[in-house]
């Protein structure tokens, strides 16, 4: 799987984003956020050849556990997991080498 353009009608729970394999990416975000919309051509490049990394969009805002769990406070933030660990974080990437380097990261 590799970019998703869609928020998850259902986000996962912490437990199964911990239990992941591979490498994943979670974006927090939502559809209407301007920064979340610049961000989302820069991504997609990122994610663009990268079918082993698996790509959730969660809607974050208020009462969403997922964003709270980790710590989220700005749109977008990307949290690169490697089996369910953190290697690394994006908060509203700027430049598609620091996208590249953060999924060099988890693969």
């Amino acid at each position: 799987m590799a970019y998703t353009a869609q928020h998850l009608a259902q986000p996962p729970s912490r437990e199964e984003v911990d239990q992941t394999t591979g490498a994943t990416v979670v974006e927090f975000g939502t559809p209407w956020c301007g920064h979340c919309q610049r961000a989302q051509p820069l991504i997609e490049v990122a994610l663009k050849d990268r079918p082993e990394v698996a790509h959730i969009k969660v809607e974050d805002g208020p009462g969403q556990r997922l964003g709270r769990s980790f710590g989220v406070k700005l749109w977008p933030t990307l949290v690169f997991l490697r089996d369910g660990k953190e290697v690394a974080r994006l908060v509203r990437p700027q430049g598609e080498q620091e996208l590249q380097d953060a999924v060099r990261a988890v693969v």
